[in-house]
């Protein structure tokens, strides 16, 4: 999915404000809450409720308006938290991916001697996570059992996709958007990213391999794409919302 970014990336990006095109500084953290949900990104002028972002690219990072907000609940970053089995320290967390749009993880990427069978670091899903204390990520005794390689572990995810799989996937989805309309059920779905595959596939500028990968991304991810719609216009109205407080306290 477009939304979920790792950590990683989003560290260093340029803030702006959407709105009026002001350059808030760099990211320098993202936080997450007692859930170990994100929550929070910092730059150099203060904390942003994650709500407040419209759109994460490679270069910058933009949101709805100028929000700063003081966390009234306590808040803490994952980046190198450690990871026990029990009572044993087994590692640390070395990035994480998350969905900018919830705040939900989708991934940890482990350091330290849990990742070692798999050259140092390993990938985690978070249904292998017992619990986030204010110190640890507590997994379950068998998650070793579940780890893969970050190649392996993180292949369907759009962040890891390459470039030229990347600019497919946006043109295959600028085509369907004539095509196909929020309410189709995926079997319908499928039959129209076949058709536009097979469009550009007729053309002869593309490579095969990559249609089929950005086709078969495109097939997987519309249930989320379409919920993806409709979480934008409730964050809109909510970043509205804010910035209208914001002006009249």
């Amino acid at each position: 999915m477009e939304q979920i970014v790792r950590r990683s990336q989003v560290v260093g990006l340029l803030a702006i404000d959407g709105s009026t095109a002001t350059a808030l500084g760099t990211v320098e953290e993202v936080w997450v809450d007692g859930q170990g949900r994100v929550c929070y990104f910092t730059s150099q002028q203060g904390y942003t409720p994650l709500e407040q972002i419209s759109l994460i690219g490679p270069d910058a990072l933009l949101t709805y308006s100028t929000v700063f907000d003081t966390p009234l609940t306590p808040i803490s970053s994952l980046y190198r938290r450690t990871v026990r089995i029990g009572n044993r320290e087994v590692g640390w967390i070395e990035d994480f991916l998350f969905d900018w749009e919830t705040g939900a993880i989708a991934a940890y990427i482990l350091g330290g001697s849990i990742a070692e069978p798999w050259g140092g670091r390993a990938v985690l899903l978070p249904e292998d996570v017992e619990a986030i204390d204010v110190d640890a990520v507590v997994v379950k005794e068998d998650a070793p059992q579940r780890l893969q390689s970050e190649a392996e572990g993180l292949k369907n995810f759009w962040s890891e996709k390459s470039r030229q799989v990347k600019q497919l996937i946006q043109r295959m989805g600028d085509r369907l958007k004539a095509l196909v309309s929020p309410q189709d059920p995926p079997e319908v779905v499928r039959v129209k990213v076949k058709q536009v595959r097979d469009e550009l596939a007729k053309g002869g500028k593309f490579d095969l391999s990559l249609l089929d990968e950005a086709a078969e991304f495109l097939q997987q991810k519309w249930e989320s794409w379409q919920q993806r719609l409709k979480r934008a216009a409730q964050r809109m109205q909510a970043a509205l919302q804010a910035a209208w407080e914001k002006l009249t306290e």
